[in-house]
């Protein structure tokens, strides 16, 4: 009996362990972040032209209600993710074309491409911007839409939430000016539009925009995009 007593000790102490460990809560889940519904596939509607949205998360605002704004004279499609810098589009750009008809394409790359890096380089240089913009706009002429370049949207002063640097806008717009109006490119200056209204629609210290900021983008997109339209 007396050689039991210590085997029987430690089942009593296991047992006991097993048990606090049964009772303690379980983790709480890791809440999803819901979808952006920008992002979600549309179905055309039969007879309409068929638009594309190409760009980065300040094009992801103004989606919904340039769509809304068109709803019955274009199905507006955009792709379905953050276009990141040039280089994303150079390397994504057939996937996103697809083997659909586009009849306009209203599109922009350039905040991520004039963003710094770690390394102190930002992530696409000017002579490469320039590079990958005569690419993309080359395979974008193939597809026969009426293509739309829109000059990419003030980066505020000082310090950003979160933290990060940022090269001249003027700077990448003004290499897409250049390479837009060699290729007959039209351009939506959604900077010029914004700038007046950044104190009231755009985000404090960051690059994105209020509801009422991407409303406001979004009238002058769906304008242009009408006016291509109607050509």
């Amino acid at each position: 009996m007396n050689r039991l007593l210590p085997v029987l000790s430690l089942l009593l102490c296991f047992g006991g362990l097993l048990s606090a460990t049964a009772q303690q809560p379980a983790p709480p889940a890791k809440s999803k972040r819901p979808p952006n519904s920008a992002m979600a596939p549309i179905q055309d509607v039969a007879g309409l032209p068929r638009v594309l949205l190409i760009g980065d998360s300040i094009s992801i605002g103004y989606t919904l209600p340039v769509r809304k704004l068109l709803e019955g004279k274009a199905n507006v499609h955009r792709i379905p993710t953050n276009g990141g810098p040039t280089k994303n589009g150079v390397a994504n750009i057939a996937k996103w074309l697809g083997t659909g008809k586009w009849d306009v394409i209203h599109f922009n790359w350039g905040i991520h491409d004039l963003k710094y890096m770690p390394d102190g380089k930002r992530q696409v240089e000017p002579a490469d911007y320039e590079a990958n913009l005569r690419s993309l706009v080359a395979t974008l002429k193939k597809t026969g839409a009426k293509l739309i370049w829109a000059a990419t949207t003030p980066i505020p002063e000082g310090e950003l939430t979160p933290p990060r640097k940022f090269g001249q806008v003027k700077e990448y717009n003004d290499i897409a000016a250049k390479v837009m109006a060699e290729n007959g490119v039209a351009i939506d200056d959604l900077n010029a539009r914004i700038t007046p209204q950044l104190a009231t629609m755009q985000n404090p210290h960051d690059v994105h925009y209020t509801p009422a900021g991407s409303e406001y983008l979004a009238q002058q997109v769906a304008e242009e995009i009408g006016r291509a339209l109607a050509k």
